[in-house]
């Protein structure tokens, strides 16, 4: 794959999308904001090819640090549970629960079970791509999942950095893929399919190179 023509005056991260309020004259993104990238690799995935990209390392970060805060708690309540009973810690936990609604152990399991499905929850986000198209794992305000699906035959052309990838659909709308770990490999990978396919690809120059 040559290296796309850059141009210093373009910005780095990909660009809000553009109004849309005046469909009959409204500009192509490609056409203010980038320059179009010439690609001499192309590449065609097998049916069976599957590349998935998860969520980059910040995104992960609570997740980990809540489950290391759930095994402290189980590690607290096994070692009160499974010491010796003149101990602080068994008084407090295995003699106060006598006194509460919920005992520790319950608790404790609770809290391990959120803190494991927090971070495989996390772990399912990202992108995934193959030979039929794109599929973008998010989630919604409140934790909850979604799915969101693209052919290839609804996208038009890829606009893309090193940091993000914008898709363009066939009928004028713009969706952003989800932040991914392997940001770059991701692009690259994109790039090359839309290649094979046809598909208009623009690559917005880094100004941090210039």
């Amino acid at each position: 794959m040559t290296e796309p023509q850059r141009s210093s005056s373009q910005p780095h991260h990909l660009p809000d999308v553009v109004d849309s309020s005046d469909e009959g004259d409204r500009p192509s993104i490609t056409d203010v904001n980038g320059s179009i990238a010439k690609f001499e690799m192309a590449y065609s995935p097998n049916k069976s090819d599957r590349f998935s990209f998860g969520p980059p390392l910040r995104a992960r970060i609570p997740g980990y640090v809540f489950l290391a805060f759930a095994a402290v708690i189980g590690l607290t309540v096994f070692t009160a549970y499974h010491g010796s009973s003149n101990s602080s810690l068994y008084i407090w936990v295995v003699e106060g629960d006598k006194h509460r609604v919920l005992g520790s152990a319950p608790l404790a399991f609770i809290i391990l079970f959120a803190a494991v499905g927090n971070v495989i929850k996390t772990g399912l986000r990202g992108v995934i791509v193959t030979a039929e198209g794109i599929e973008a794992r998010i989630l919604l305000a409140g934790g909850f999942p979604k799915v969101k699906r693209w052919t290839w035959a609804q996208i038009d052309r890829l606009v893309v950095d090193d940091e993000s990838v914008m898709l363009e659909l066939w009928n004028g709308e713009y969706e952003r893929l989800p932040k991914v770990k392997d940001a770059k490999k991701l692009g690259d990978l994109l790039a090359s399919i839309a290649t094979a396919r046809g598909r208009g690809v623009t690559r917005l120059a880094d100004t941090a190179k210039h």
